[in-house]
């Protein structure tokens, strides 16, 4: 069924209820073709790990908000729910909806693996925008994932503000993969959907040789991917490292 302002595909995202990152950096990241609808995850529980584990285990219940729409891909845009959760739930919950739905369901954490194993990458680096707890959690997470964690950035999270992963700057983040060292890892992941990181890859698109993404980044990519019925591949998704199509959107929204 063809939408009209999105011909190549369209893909319906779910985002955490006070994320101010995820419509941005789509919005720019989406080639032309390809559109988005979104909706919005919400959880009352008070603590952040709580919300997290509530996003993921209502995932069939948020996925309803697009009733008959012609999504082509569900992506999850949020990256804590997986590391809290754990590799086994996630496969099993991803496993589950793509059977009742019918489309590739694809989380930002699965994204991110599979941009690692486009470019071979099994030794990485991890930009993280955490606190110590879930940044512990995703270094279990991709450990689990079969990959070692070779290093490990922190960007400075904000005291303070309305919420401390959302409100961090891309300069914080460019900080944080400015002190990635070079030659350690086979490729770099900036964690979070909440933390801004398009200009810092434009700024930085590898670490040595090692490419970098980030979960927004490769959550687009590989989404495109799944609409478009395209296998994810290296070429394309150095491509997308380099900025290409994107960087440009990019320049002329930032000014």
């Amino acid at each position: 069924m063809t939408v009209e302002y999105a011909p190549r595909g369209l893909v319906g995202v779910l985002t955490p209820q006070a994320n101010t990152t995820v419509e941005p950096e789509f919005a720019i990241l989406w080639p032309p073709g390809i559109a988005m609808l979104n909706a919005r995850m919400t959880s009352t529980k008070p603590t952040i790990v709580a919300r997290l584990l509530d996003y993921l285990r209502d995932l069939p219940g948020a996925a309803a908000q697009f009733a008959n729409a012609p999504i082509g891909a569900l992506a999850f845009a949020c990256t804590g729910a997986s590391y809290y959760a754990g590799v086994a739930e996630e496969d099993a919950l991803v496993a589950r909806m793509q059977d009742a739905l019918g489309i590739p369901v694809i989380t930002a954490a699965l994204a991110v693996r599979d941009a690692f194993q486009a470019v071979g990458a099994t030794r990485i680096g991890l930009i993280s925008p955490y606190p110590d707890d879930l940044t512990d959690a995703a270094t279990a997470y991709w450990t689990a994932r079969g990959f070692d964690v070779a290093a490990v950035s922190r960007g400075a999270m904000v005291d303070g503000s309305f919420h401390p992963i959302y409100a961090m700057t891309a300069a914080g983040a460019a900080a944080a993969l400015a002190a990635m060292p070079s030659g350690r890892v086979q490729a770099v992941a900036m964690l979070g959907t909440g933390m801004p990181t398009l200009g810092p890859i434009l700024g930085q698109p590898f670490v040595g040789d090692a490419p970098v993404t980030s979960c927004m980044h490769a959550l687009a990519w590989r989404s495109v991917c799944a609409v478009t019925g395209q296998a994810p591949g290296r070429d394309d998704f150095l491509a997308w490292v380099r900025g290409e199509g994107w960087g440009a959107r990019y320049r002329e929204r930032m000014g």
